[in-house]
């Protein structure tokens, strides 16, 4: 940046995860003066602390467990988990140490200027960045992008903050395994690491406060996960809170009901919250307590000038595919490409546990209390020709929602090997909101689990 505390630009990025990044990279590349500002690193959560080192776990976690099926499919294997290897694996390839040196040149190559330091919205169209130096201002003429993000949550519980709980920032940097972990939290990051761990040798708890795991997903979804973590030695306990957390040596977790939990190490994945605090939100006219930011279908603050805001913030999903495609919209708005508008009714997601779960649109109660007419179809993946063939591992369903009145699908799930890979043709179908009829009068390839798909049109009533 020039040495100066006061800089004129087009767009002002504040946040650069993927969103972000992608949005002062082709901004830059299309002629624009960008600015993007970030206090951390470069890239944001998921390339250094969540997607992407987290399924390096999973990847490796899931070959052990294969590995270890092959006696009932077709030999003898004796399997030795090594920890090193990931460890190394995320480290090295995946987050060069957890510096972003290469990502920023990525950022500057593109064109854009990138200030590193904390920035806070000083009335419209204006930023003060705090960095290790002082205070850089900018002035944006075409406005400001928000993609500030979030960062794990971590409940007031008694006792917590003075112990040295994990969060997912700290799960994907251990070096040595402990012996025994409780995980405070059922969602889709409990789950997916809590298996991760127990497949590499570790004694794992998952504790969750809400009455089953994976609380967004159908409850059949949680239950064919909750069966596989069970059946793999992971004690699952739902429907009871956490009432203290005390740690000498190792970590007491008091439940509501009683009882105790014990482990060497506790993983705290109790959801996440936006990074909204302390932004400057007041300083545009807007709530500054919000949790999230409301905005048009092009990405407009609503209420505001020159504002945008994608990703996390907007509460339209956290998800890393949810930010890319927002920043798209925001990127065709300030290069007066068209008048994209943004569409969600088939916001897709997966959860990488073994079974795996893919999910898209309304699950059958959300369709229920939208006042829909709703016919909801099961196909039991283990029943399914692949599935037989398949014998271990297959434990899965594929379940589809659909509005009678209409006669489309509104919403699916498929549990199941490779369950967020079946689930795209449901996407399309729901987001192109194909017929029923054309959906049951298709071809689909025998024997694949994505067949079950056209058994699961059949069961619909």
């Amino acid at each position: 940046m020039p040495d100066t505390t006061e800089v004129e630009v087009d767009v002002v990025v504040i946040g650069l995860g993927p969103g972000g990044e992608h949005v002062a990279a082709s901004l830059a590349r299309a002629g624009l003066e960008v600015v993007g500002v970030d206090r951390r690193l470069v890239g944001g959560e998921c390339p250094y602390f969540g997607c992407i080192p987290s399924k390096m776990m999973i990847r490796a976690a899931d070959a052990l467990a294969e590995a270890r099926r092959v006696p009932a499919l077709g030999g003898a294997t004796e399997v030795s988990a090594d920890w090193t290897t990931v460890a190394d694996r995320i480290r090295d390839e995946a987050t060069d140490d957890w510096d972003d040196q290469v990502a920023v040149e990525r950022l500057e190559s593109a064109g854009a200027r990138f200030v590193r330091g904390h920035g806070r919205l000083a009335g419209p169209g204006r930023v003060v960045v705090t960095t290790a130096d002082g205070e850089v201002a900018l002035t944006a003429r075409r406005g400001v992008v928000l993609n500030t993000g979030t960062e794990p949550a971590v409940p007031p519980i008694p006792g917590l903050a003075d112990t040295p709980y994990w969060t997912n920032r700290d799960a994907v940097r251990v070096r040595e395994l402990p012996a025994s972990l409780a995980v405070l939290g059922g969602g889709a990051i409990g789950c997916e690491l809590a298996q991760a761990f127990a497949r590499f040798g570790v004694e794992v708890s998952v504790i969750e406060a809400f009455d089953r795991i994976l609380g967004p997903e159908e409850p059949e979804a949680s239950a064919v996960v909750r069966a596989a973590l069970e059946a793999e030695g992971v004690t699952v306990r739902t429907g009871v809170g956490v009432t203290a957390v005390a740690h000498e040596g190792a970590f007491s977790i008091g439940l509501a009901d009683g009882t105790s939990v014990g482990a060497d190490a506790l993983l705290v994945a109790a959801g996440r919250r936006t990074n909204l605090g302390d932004v400057g939100l007041d300083t545009v006219g807007l709530d500054p307590a919000a949790r999230v930011l409301e905005v048009t279908k092009r990405m407009r603050v609503k209420g505001t000038q020159g504002l945008w805001a994608i990703g996390d913030i907007t509460g339209k999903g956290a998800f890393t595919h949810m930010s890319m495609y927002q920043a798209g919209i925001v990127i065709r708005v300030l290069t007066d490409d068209g008048k994209p508008r943004a569409d969600y009714r088939a916001v897709s997601r997966a959860t990488f546990t073994d079974p795996e779960v893919g999910s898209v649109g309304m699950t059958e109660q959300q369709a229920r209390d939208a006042g829909l007419r709703v016919g909801v179809g099961l196909a039991p993946l283990p029943e399914s020709s692949r599935g037989w063939i398949h014998k271990v591992g297959n434990d899965g369903i594929i379940k589809v929602v659909a509005d009678l009145d209409r006669e489309i699908l509104v919403g699916a799930t498929a549990v199941g090997p490779s369950g967020g890979e079946v689930i795209g043709m449901l996407v399309t179908a729901i987001h192109a909101q194909v017929p029923l009829a054309t959906l049951r009068g298709m071809h689909f390839a025998y024997p694949t689990f994505h067949r079950a798909i056209e058994t699961a049109l059949g069961d619909l009533s």
